[in-house]
Order: structure tokens, then C-alpha cells, then sequence
């Protein structure tokens, strides 16, 4: 009798081991092609290092080194940090094991989750030249340092020590990771190593980056804070954000032996009031184990849950950028005249908090009639390849930006003015499109909260030009009047022998408006930083101006605020304005003590009780 063919083809069937399947599919991780794979490479060596020193309290200094080996097609990385450093029974499952890592089950924002990205450049390391990684380790001067050269054994996903030694090191603590890859460097590319880095500095503004590229020039990217960003917290799961299997996986491996205790220690928002509910409507004793309930009681026990109303997620497993700090890792990498950032509250989606950031840069050197570039960011990384598929780029396109002042053909797609647009995206569960974590998936909440954010930014800088445009045309209209004026009354008086009349009423009528004009001047001597804030209002109306004025300041320490006839409350100096006679001015500052340059470069001012045409301030 012949053996059934079902038996010959079970012969040849057997499990795939993690490592073999990502050897075979690099793509997968965003090893594409020699250029994206450098990319990839640096990109993956420095999240390790950041998410190393944050979680540890050190503030990160990163060197990066890219060095061209005798094959012209290979390169020697070197990626060092100044972190805790590895133990030394950890570092080879760190670097040699894929899906090993701390972070995977912990919900809170984080640079890397999957325990994936730096055994996956060793990976790739090894298929393309065959050689392992040299890893250096300390964790402490009282600790020695170890060199290990470490492999990926494909087979069974396990690393292999190829040699391990004590070596002479003089870094206090930190770790460092060298391969040799098949790469391709680019100097000059959107898509390059100097612009991720230069992207990373600006969403890390407290990350000091030193990179030497192959051709030996050193860039430097200086951090200018010198505060860590505030933590995120590890939180329970949301009762919305779980699935069924996930559910029935949780109540399998339980180790609470009551429900009540169950649903209040393994899930945030759920009260034991909460809990006693939830168990009464899905008809479950307050006393069963977990591990005993059935599929018909799990299956009613989630349909409670998605039923039932509760209290969002706690946000403090996020740790924004904030305003201030993108609004200085923008001016600091970026040369522009305007800079407005937000920074949105946080939301849920499926239960998984998230929290939408976004700046926009105007003016300066960037190119007028470019098509604006988007800077995308997720928990802090740099987002540089499949632009078009992400939700942020579609956020930007479906804004109608020609009412903000941009050029955009129909009213739909990326717009075009001198402009550079950033997102950022935090997240304890960003929904990335694949593993290479390029781009983040059109989820709908997220969606409509980018959109929010940028129409925000769209508004400021719609008020920016339209402030700046009136004030060039008043400053030109009164220019060319003052100039003319006087020369035809000289003439006309001449003409017929009388003397010159005045002129401030002819000259307010034809103007007829209230200029508010503000201006910053930054000093920096001996150490000290001030900021001196001026502004000058000028009455070209035919009528006496009497109104309120108000103008919002940052922290910092406000002094010699004049004229005395003011008072400060809650970061707003109000000022009682007037009376000003017709074709005359009055001048108002204050100097604000301790900020950086980029701190405050824009004056926002407000009025009331002030009729007429206005330019340079809004109404309150």
C-alpha cells in the first residue's frame, strides 16, 4: 500500500526560527538596498543609546563614527554611548538574540519595543560580510570592561561568542557597538545619516551628538537643555484596549485567585466598585478564579467591557517634547524668522493613549517656492522613509494651507512657500505600517488630531504674514508720505508766498490707522542672557487713542517693565494706554532675564477698547 502523500510532506515540516525568517525577508526591517540599510544601521544603534540613558538618568552624549573600509562597497560603524552600560551575561542576547529585550510587555512610551533593531543590524551584518559585531561594555569604574565579538546563530535564534575579553577602557560607563556592513553613504540626500541625526538632535534637544562621516569632518549636534525629559510611567492595561484573545490569555496565566482582584490589579480604571459592576452584569461570581472561567463567560465578561463606560487611560506613560523644546531644536538646526509649536492633550485610540505635537517654521532661508518638507516623528524617532503612507503626511495633504498663506494646487496635497512643517507622534503603542517602523497607519482619532494640531499652526502663521505684510505697507505708505508732503507744501507755499502749513492732520487723515510694532533684541554678555522687548505705538488716526494693552511673556524673570502705569498677572503685562494725540507715539518694554535666543523670537499682543483700524496687535 502507498504511504499517503499527507505523511511525505509531514516529514519535511518544522518550525521557523525567527531569525531565519527575518534573514531571508531583511526587507522587512528596512534593509531594502545598501543606502537604507546604513540608515537603518545608525538609526537602530542610536535609539538603543537614547532609550539606555533616559531610562538610566543620564543625560546622552552619542558618538557616531562611519569610516570607509579597502572594499569600496563596506563600512565600519561605530555607535558609543555614555549610558549604564550592559551586564556581562546580558550582552550577547542583547546583540545576538532577536526579540530579546525589557520592554516589549511594558505599556509606556519608548524608542524601541520589539528587542528587534540592534540584533537585527548584527544580523545584517553578518549576512552581507560575514563578520560579527564587537560590542564594549562598562557599567561602572568600580566594574570591568568587556569586549565580546558576537554572531546570530540563524538556526535557533541564539548568539554566538566568537571572543570575550577584559579590555582597558577610559569611559567612566556606557556601551559601544561596531559592525561592518554593505552600505552606500550618501553626503548630501533628504534620506542621508546627517539628516536623521540632525532630526533626532531637534526632537531630543537634550541629546549632545558628535558624527564623523567618512570623510573625516566632525558635525556636531550641541544639546540646549540640560534636563532629561520627565519619565513615562508603566500602566495596566485599558479595559478598551484589549482584544478577546488577549483577554482569555490574561485570565489563563492569572495568578489573583479571586475576579475582583483580578480586574483591579491586572487593569487601570477599573475601581473594586467598578469591578463588582462589571462581574454583576456579565453574571460572574466575585469569588471564581480566573483560570476556571469558560469561553461562553469570557466572551460575556468583553462584551461588558466594551459596553461600559470608563475613565481614559492615565497619560503619564507619555513623555511629550512640549513647545518650548521643539520650538529650540527647530531654531537651533534651522534658520527661519517664525517658529510656532503646539502641543495637543492627550487622546485614546482603542484604548492605547497617544499625544499629537506639531510646529511649523516660516521665512528665513528656506526656499519660497519649494514644496514644503515634513518633518515626521514618532516617540522621538525620526520618520525618513515611506512618507506617503503615513498618517501624518495625509494630516498635511487634506488641509486646505492656500487661507494660511501657502501655495497648493485644488486645495488638496502637500503645499509649497517657505515653510518646513514638524509632527510628532507619542505613544505607548504607536500603530507603525510594518516592523521597519516607517511610517504610522491612518488611524482615525490620530488622524483628525494631527489635523487639529497643524490648523492651529496654520493660523499663526496666517496672522504672522498678514502682521508682517501690513506693516511693510504702512511703514512704505507713511515713508513715501512724509517725503512727499512737506516737498509740495515747500513748493505750494512758495508759489504763492505764504508759510508752510501743518501737516500732521493731512497726514493722520490719509493714514488713519494704529500701528502696534514689537521687536526682540537678544544680548549675551559675561554669561548673562537678557531679552529686550520693545514696542512702539503710533497713532495715525485724526482722534485722541485711549485702550488696554496686553502682551503675553514666558517664564523667566520680567523686569524694567515701562511705562510704570502697568500690572502683571498670570505671564500678561496690561498697560493703560493713552490718551495719544494724533500723529503721535508712545514706546513700551520690558526685559526678560535667563531665556535663550530661541526662547522668544515673536510678541504677542492684544488690545481693547482701541477703534479703528489696527495693525500689529489683536483684539482681546
Amino acid at each position: 500500500m502507498p504511504q499517503p502523500y499527507a505523511e511525505t510532506m509531514a516529514k519535511s515540516q518544522k518550525e521557523i526560527s525567527i531569525s531565519d525568517f527575518f534573514a531571508k525577508n531583511r526587507q522587512i526591517l528596512g534593509f531594502d538596498n545598501p543606502s537604507k540599510a546604513m540608515l537603518v544601521s545608525v538609526k537602530e544603534a542610536v535609539d538603543n543609546s537614547l532609550d539606555a540613558c533616559e531610562e538610566a538618568g543620564i543625560l546622552p552624549t552619542i558618538y557616531v563614527r562611519i569610516s570607509r573600509t579597502d572594499n569600496k562597497d563596506r563600512f565600519h560603524l561605530l555607535v558609543r554611548d555614555n549610558g549604564p552600560g550592559i551586564v556581562k551575561k546580558q550582552i550577547a542576547s542583547v546583540f545576538g538574540r532577536l526579540l530579546y529585550g525589557s520592554r516589549f510587555y511594558a505599556i509606556r512610551q519608548s524608542r524601541g519595543q520589539q528587542g528587534i533593531g540592534i540584533s537585527a543590524v548584527v544580523l545584517y551584518s553578518q549576512l552581507t560580510t560575514g563578520k560579527p559585531a564587537i560590542v564594549t561594555s562598562k557599567i561602572s569604574d568600580d566594574h570591568p570592561c568587556h569586549r565580546m565579538e558576537v554572531q546570530i546563530n540563524t538556526k535557533n535564534n541564539r548568539p554566538q561568542m566568537i571572543s570575550s575579553e577584559v579590555v582597558l577602557w577610559e569611559h567612566h560607563h556606557g556601551t559601544q557597538i561596531e559592525v561592518e556592513i554593505v552600505g552606500r553613504y550618501h553626503k548630501e540626500k533628504r534620506q542621508s545619516v546627517y539628516e536623521y541625526l540632525k532630526s533626532t538632535a531637534i526632537v531630543n534637544p537634550h541629546v549632545e551628538i558628535i558624527f564623523k562621516d567618512p570623510d573625516g569632518m566632525i558635525h556636531t549636534f550641541q544639546r540646549v537643555v540640560d534636563k532629561l525629559p520627565l519619565p513615562a510611567q508603566e500602566i495596566k492595561p485599558h479595559p478598551h484596549g484589549i482584544e478577546l484573545g488577549v483577554l482569555k490569555n490574561m485570565l489563563a496565566y492569572s495568578e489573583s485567585r479571586k475576579m475582583t482582584s483580578f480586574l483591579t490589579t491586572e487593569f487601570c480604571r477599573i475601581s473594586p466598585r467598578g469591578a463588582r459592576e462589571i462581574l454583576g452584569r456579565a453574571s460572574i461570581s466575585e469569588k471564581k478564579n480566573p483560570r476556571r472561567l469558560n469561553l461562553d463567560e469570557i466572551l460575556v465578561l468583553y462584551d461588558v467591557f466594551n459596553q461600559m463606560k470608563f475613565m481614559s487611560p492615565p497619560t503619564d506613560c507619555l513623555s511629550p517634547i512640549g513647545d518650548l523644546l521643539i520650538r529650540k531644536g527647530l531654531k537651533k538646526e534651522i534658520d527661519s524668522k517664525f517658529a510656532h509649536t503646539v502641543t495637543r492633550d492627550p487622546r485614546v485610540y482603542r484604548g492605547t493613549p497617544f499625544q499629537v505635537e506639531a510646529g511649523i517654521i516660516y521665512g528665513g532661508e528656506l526656499p519660497a517656492g519649494d514644496t514644503v518638507k515634513i518633518l515626521r516623528f514618532a516617540n522621538r524617532v525620526p520618520l525618513l522613509y515611506q512618507q506617503g503612507g503615513c498618517v501624518m503626511t495625509h494630516a498635511v495633504e487634506r488641509i486646505n494651507w492656500r487661507p494660511y498663506g501657502m501655495e497648493q494646487r485644488g486645495g488638496k496635497g502637500i503645499p509649497a512657500g517657505p515653510a518646513m512643517i514638524l509632527v510628532h507622534i507619542a505613544s505607548t503603542n504607536a500603530p507603525f505600517t510594518s516592523e521597519s517602523k516607517e511610517a504610522v497607519a491612518d488611524v482615525d482619532e490620530i488622524l483628525d488630531e494631527v489635523g487639529r494640531a497643524l490648523m492651529e499652526c496654520g493660523r499663526k502663521v496666517k496672522s504672522h504674514i498678514n502682521k508682517k505684510v501690513k506693516l511693510k505697507k504702512v511703514s512704505e505708505k507713511y515713508s513715501i508720505i512724509k517725503d512727499i508732503l512737506p516737498e509740495i507744501a515747500k513748493k505750494s507755499s512758495e508759489i504763492i508766498g505764504k508759510p508752510n502749513p501743518p501737516l500732521d492732520g493731512v497726514i493722520t487723515k490719509i493714514m488713519n490707522v494704529t500701528v502696534i510694532d514689537s521687536g526682540i533684541i537678544y544680548h549675551e554678555e559675561g554669561g548673562e542672557k537678557f531679552t529686550e522687548v520693545t514696542i512702539k505705538v503710533q497713532n495715525y488716526t485724526q482722534k485722541t487713542k485711549k485702550f488696554r494693552l496686553f502682551v503675553k511673556v514666558p517664564n523667566g524673570l520680567i523686569q524694567g517693565i515701562f511705562p510704570e502705569r502697568n500690572r502683571m498677572k498670570s505671564g500678561i503685562i496690561e498697560w493703560e494706554i493713552g490718551p495719544i494725540e494724533p500723529a503721535r507715539s508712545v514706546r513700551l518694554g520690558f526685559t526678560i532675564l535667563g531665556l535663550d535666543r530661541a526662547d522668544y523670537d515673536d510678541v504677542d499682543v492684544y488690545h481693547s477698547h482701541l477703534t479703528g483700524e489696527v495693525i500689529g496687535a489683536d483684539p482681546l
